[in-house]
This record gives C-alpha cells, sequence and structure tokens, in this order.
C-alpha cells in the first residue's frame, strides 16, 4: 500500500530538506528512519517522493512524504513519533498507488519580517504586482528546464506591533521565489526600491533585475493542501502545537 505523513520540523536543525552526502537533512534524516524500523527497503522501491525540498534554515508546519510500505499505519506512526526529537510526525493516510506529493492543490509560505521604518502601506500595494500569472524569472533561482511561469493566488499580511507577518499562496513555487518576492517587498516598505521596479522586473523577465533574497530563518512553509484529509495522530497534533507556539511566539 501506499502512504503519505505529514510532518513538521526546525529548519536551523538540518542543512537543508533534500538529501545531501555526509550533511544532515530533514529528508536523509526521515529515510533512514523508515529504513531502520523497516518501514521501506530503499527510496526506489518505495518510490519516496517529497511534496516541498525547503532550504537551509526553512522551517516548516507541514510537509508531506508518500511511500510505499506494508507496515500498518499504527506501527509507523508508533515508531517514527519516537524516533526523532527535531522532526515531528502528526498525520497519516492511505492514498492511490499513483499519487504524488508534489501535485498538491495549494501551498502556503508564511514570512515573519521585523518591520523597522517601514511603510507598511507600501509593502502591501506593491504585493499586488506579484498575485496572477507572470514569468518569475527575476524572482526566483530558475532551475534548468524548469518553467519560470507560476501564479500566485493570494498574498495577506497580518502585523503585530513591529512584526509583519506575510503569507503567500500558490499551488508551486520556484526555487526561492518567496525569499525573493519578501526581499523586493523589504526594499520597497524601506523606500529602496519602487513598486515600479518591481513592475518592470515582471514585465522583463529576460532582463536581469537582482532585488536580493530574505533571510531562511524567518520563511515557514505552513501548510500544503490536497483534495483529502489526513488523519491526525493525537500525540502528533499535541507536539505540533508546541512546536508552532514556538515559531509563532511574537
Amino acid at each position: 500500500m501506499r502512504i503519505a505523513i505529514k510532518i513538521s520540523y526546525d529548519g536551523s536543525n538540518f542543512y537543508g530538506y533534500t538529501r545531501q552526502p555526509q550533511l544532515r537533512t530533514v529528508e536523509g534524516e526521515l529515510i533512514r528512519g523508515l529504513i531502520k524500523h523497516g518501514i521501506i527497503e530503499d527510496t526506489n522501491d518505495s518510490c519516496f517522493r517529497s511534496a516541498s525540498r525547503t532550504d537551509k534554515g526553512v522551517s516548516a508546519l507541514c510537509n508531506v512524504v508518500a511511500f510505499n510500505t506494508n507496515s500498518s499505519k499504527s506501527n509507523i506512526l508508533e515508531k517514527l513519533s519516537e524516533e526523532f526529537k527535531d522532526i515531528i510526525v502528526y498525520a497519516i493516510k492511505d492514498v492511490n498507488t499513483d499519487f504524488n506529493p508534489r501535485y498538491a492543490k495549494n501551498r502556503q509560505y508564511r514570512y515573519i519580517l521585523i518591520i523597522t521604518n517601514h511603510d507598511v502601506n507600501k509593502i502591501i500595494t506593491a504585493a499586488s504586482c506579484f498575485t496572477g500569472q507572470h514569468n518569475f524569472a527575476n524572482f526566483a533561482r530558475v532551475e534548468e528546464f524548469k518553467d519560470p511561469v507560476r501564479t500566485i493566488d493570494n498574498i495577506i499580511f497580518t502585523q503585530k506591533n513591529n512584526i509583519l507577518i506575510i503569507d503567500i499562496f500558490a499551488q508551486t513555487f520556484l526555487w526561492n521565489q518567496v525569499r525573493r518576492i519578501i526581499s523586493a517587498l523589504d526594499k520597497v516598505g524601506l523606500g529602496k526600491l519602487k513598486k515600479e521596479q518591481i513592475v518592470e522586473a515582471l514585465s522583463n523577465p529576460y532582463k536581469d533585475f537582482d532585488f536580493g533574497v530574505s533571510s531562511p530563518e524567518s520563511l515557514i512553509l505552513k501548510n500544503i493542501i490536497y483534495d483529502f484529509d489526513f488523519e491526525i495522530f493525537k500525540k502528533g497534533k499535541t507536539k505540533l502545537k508546541n512546536f508552532e507556539n514556538k515559531l509563532f511566539s511574537l
């Protein structure tokens, strides 16, 4: 059978999500734990797949992995919930044999921006440039053969004292896309960049513009949505809530 699990993790404890030789990563730790407990034999036979590959320093309240296994859901939750100190496994689901977690309905990233001398109204106004479908070649690290055209469904702002919470929603994101968008908005708020320059960069994707990349430590993969619900593990839910409170203790 094929199983999908939801996980969360503190990105500061890992060298990113994706497996790297000799480095401790989220994916590497997950695979190690799955093989250790006999849940999978290897990544190829189990068709191990991940929803999102977060960068070094980026945390997640929800990432999703899927794999083929003969282990029961109760055994998987029991073994994995005790295996990791800094990865929380909190939900599980039987899925179709062809399920690939990368093909989600929607993703939500959250960025915590510290406000100093920022003009928040200018940030919010400039953010409207990014919603809808655009070629984001100037606002991402575009991998070879990747289509730089993406659609951002919505950007929502919540201000709490000197904190600006920025939630960005889209089905898929490019590498560094959120952090480059945030860097541009940060500069707009500080008066170092104008909205018109963002419009020009989006309108001329094959002309080089570089507005920088924001810090990964303030970025959180908050949610990934599918057309089904996961079964939430009670003990994992409590751990998740405590971790979420820690992340957002503003």
